[in-house]
């Protein structure tokens, strides 16, 4: 194929993914308004799960595809990219979203920066044992994620526990279950929409990279990470409006911590061997650009608001600043 038709194919299966996403994304926002639940909890499981489909998708086909760099750029750029909707999110909210969230936000961001630590090691240093084709080093960072999961969760009610922003509907117990099951439904039809069409995605980045000869590393980070990350975009603009903060927040970060989970499904797919052994170690720079956008956006919750500076929010800005250098940073690199 030439390859302005790779690129038609590629805008317009992004596209479906995008809108797809959108779709589950609002329906687990109403789930999660008709159950009533912490902002937190619900950001970094359900939204972030949700809004996950597409990496989940897209890094499983880029495994099956035999493209491992594609699968572990999509997985950091992802990272990246939330980090960089964060910040816009925080500037569209006039500096509002940061300075009001739960205590539980920046031991979310600690947990997302320790998992996406032990990935960007395994690439660098990949571990030499292995469960089947299955390298060990993912399936520590699953068990890691889930065993902080765990110990958020009995965190004090307070700092974990229920969010005023998130109400559950009056209405008699009828009507809500109708809701319920709409809402699902409406959520399962965004999700098959997604396992449609982010395959197609995956395989038109891949022979972008193989068209131009940019790489896989480069177009996994920008490219696919960017197609997956709308999900994540739309989901947080949307709890801006509706006042949930810690929802926005909580889904960037959960997403981060979840897209690095996701690794050991690429691994799963990924039949010829460890999956982090396979991957050029030019991924270690995503890694460790996620991992600095996290730490930027962590020290300035845990700062405050002392240093606002009138409309512009300083912070965010850097954060922007800092991942289109981090960009260049991949690209430089070839």
């Amino acid at each position: 194929m030439s390859l302005w038709l790779l690129a038609v194919i590629f805008a317009a299966s992004s596209a479906v993914v995008g809108w797809a996403g959108v779709r589950v994304s609002r329906a687990g926002d109403e789930i999660s308004e008709q159950t009533g639940a912490s902002g937190l909890l619900v950001g970094m499981i359900l939204v972030a799960a949700a809004t996950s489909l597409p990496e989940i998708v897209t890094t499983a086909s880029a495994s099956l595809t035999d493209g491992p760099d594609l699968a572990v750029g999509n997985l950091f750029g992802s990272s990246m990219a939330n980090m960089a909707i964060l910040g816009i999110v925080d500037l569209a909210g006039r500096h509002q979203v940061w300075k009001n969230v739960e205590g539980g936000q920046p031991r979310l961001a600690a947990l997302a920066a320790a998992v996406t630590a032990i990935a960007t090691l395994a690439v660098l240093a990949p571990s030499s044992l292995v469960v089947g084709w299955v390298g060990a080093d993912t399936i520590v960072i699953a068990g890691a994620y889930l065993a902080v999961l765990a110990w958020m969760r009995r965190s004090p009610k307070g700092r974990f526990g229920e969010d005023s922003s998130v109400e559950a509907p009056d209405g008699s117990a009828a009507s809500e279950n109708g809701q319920l099951r709409s809402t699902v439904r409406r959520f399962a039809t965004g999700a098959i929409l997604i396992l449609v069409a982010a395959p197609v995605v995956t395989l038109a980045a891949a022979a972008i990279a193989e068209e131009t000869g940019i790489g896989q590393t480069f177009v996994g980070t920008t490219l696919l990470a960017f197609t997956t990350s709308l999900p994540e975009l739309v989901a947080s603009l949307t709890a801006l409006r509706i006042g949930a903060h810690d929802m926005a927040v909580g889904n960037l970060f959960g997403s981060n911590a979840f897209n690095m989970v996701m690794l050991l499904v690429a691994d799963l797919f990924y039949v010829p061997g460890s999956l982090m052994k396979a991957v050029d170690p030019n991924q270690a720079i995503g890694g460790v650009s996620a991992m600095l956008l996290m730490t930027l956006v962590l020290a300035s919750i845990a700062h405050g608001t002392e240093t606002r500076f009138r409309r512009l929010e300083p912070d965010a800005t850097l954060v922007l600043v800092v991942y289109l250098g981090c960009l260049y940073a991949l690209w430089s690199t070839g």
